[in-house]
């Protein structure tokens, strides 16, 4: 361990790109200290310890909501933007062939246009969420003028952090956005312990035991299903080329079981924000019929039940969704035909196709499942143990424990390109 850790910084290169995502880290983490003016710190801290959204919210800024800062919204708005344009990509096949066709030009364009599609995004969204806490007495009353500047500040962090982002995912030491999340729940870790200790209650102790217990098994398992594979036989036919033979070799073709990632939830969490925004949003107005569906919408999904089997099926859902997006057996099985390559027992073409589809089917059910525990984990123990203090902690450990094996696998790889040179 620690002899790898010593090759890592012996490496100029390797050592200049984790100094420079850690820098990155350290001004975001320093953004996220920077308030917007007129906040009731005392009315914020109630609110944001009673209300499910805004927890999730403040999860997705990296922490930057506890405070309101600058960079309130995180990367909410980009991640949104994200879905969108990959949901359209099953209405236009033009994007569509941007995205799997076009090459890296396109997917340059495809990236572009999630980028444009965050200004809006942000804006609206934080004119959703300054209304709710205005409703609730965290910010006082702004004219339009210190509105359209508290909107612009807020829309101009979102961007920025968009952009450390994409610097960082550019150094190749994991994905940025991802790595954005993740430092917001490492600096929340010991605020969560600090808040557990001080409302330690020794007749709980039961319940701390198992909350201990199941934060292990979260993460075991985690790790399990995210190295997790089934290899497929993949043989290759010989080839005669002149005087020398090519080919006859036997390989596999791995499939992993959770071949999404952490996306679903995180798409799972965008999307149920969306209503809880605007009904925030349309609270605000004056109309009599808006503000009773508002009501109604809030208080559906105050509802744990209902928020939590919404939560549980949408995770299952976008997991297909996007492991459909990254995985095209199609394409897979006419490389495999035409570089000469079959699954024995099975026919080049059509049918290598579908029972890749079939196998790719079974595996992604069981990936679904898992992600979606673990996404509602959370809210089950949390009123099995009524601990709230980590009242995101099952989502919290997946993107963590996911974000931590990316990083160490891109690391191992650059160092293995540095070896063979």
């Amino acid at each position: 361990m620690l002899e790898s850790i010593q090759k890592v910084f012996k490496n100029n290169d390797l050592r200049n790109k984790i100094f420079f995502v850690l820098a990155m880290l350290v001004i975001f983490r320093i953004a996220a200290k920077i308030t917007i003016p007129g906040v009731d710190q005392e009315n914020l801290k109630s609110l944001m310890g009673g209300n499910q959204f805004l927890g999730f919210l403040n999860l997705f800024s990296g922490g930057a909501l506890d405070n309101l800062s600058i960079v309130m919204l995180g990367v909410a708005p980009y991640i949104t933007g994200s879905i969108i344009m990959q949901l359209l990509t099953m209405i236009f096949p033009r994007l569509k062939e941007w995205y799997h066709e076009a090459g890296e030009q396109g997917r340059q364009k495809f990236n572009q246009i999630s980028r444009i599609m965050t200004v809006p995004l942000a804006i609206l969204q934080g004119f959703g969420l300054i209304k709710l806490l205005q409703s609730q007495g965290v910010i006082g009353h702004l004219d339009y003028f210190s509105l359209s500047t508290n909107l612009i500040v807020i829309t101009a962090g979102s961007v920025f952090l968009m952009w450390i982002g994409e610097l960082i995912s550019e150094k190749n030491i994991g994905n940025g956005i991802s790595l954005l999340i993740f430092a917001g729940i490492i600096a929340n870790f010991p605020i969560g312990i600090q808040q557990t200790l001080v409302s330690y209650d020794s007749r709980k102790i039961l319940s701390y035991a198992g909350f201990i217990i199941v934060t292990i098994l979260v993460v075991v398992g985690v790790v399990l299903v995210n190295e997790a594979q089934r290899n497929i036989p993949v043989q290759y036919a010989k080839r005669v080329r002149g005087n020398k033979m090519y080919g006859g070799a036997s390989t596999y073709l791995p499939l992993r079981i959770n071949q999404a990632g952490v996306m679903p939830i995180i798409f799972a969490i965008s999307i149920l924000m969306f209503p809880q925004m605007i009904a925030s949003f349309l609270s605000a107005t004056k109309i009599t019929w808006l503000i009773n569906a508002a009501a109604t919408v809030t208080s559906l999904t105050q509802n744990q039940w209902i928020y939590g089997g919404s939560y549980f099926v949408l995770v299952v859902l976008f997991t297909f969704f996007y492991t459909a997006i990254v995985f095209e057996p199609k394409t897979i099985s006419e490389n495999l035909q035409k570089n000469g390559g079959f699954i024995p027992g099975i026919r080049p073409g059509q049918s290598t196709t579908d029972f890749m589809n079939f196998l790719m089917l079974r595996i992604t059910l069981s990936g679904a499942i898992f992600l979606g525990i673990i996404a509602v984990l959370p809210l089950a123990v949390k009123d099995v143990s009524g601990i709230s203090t980590f009242a995101v902690g099952g989502t919290s450990l997946l993107i963590a424990v996911s974000v931590v094996i990316e990083i160490i696998k891109q690391i191992q790889a650059q160092m293995v390109m540095v070896e063979y040179e």
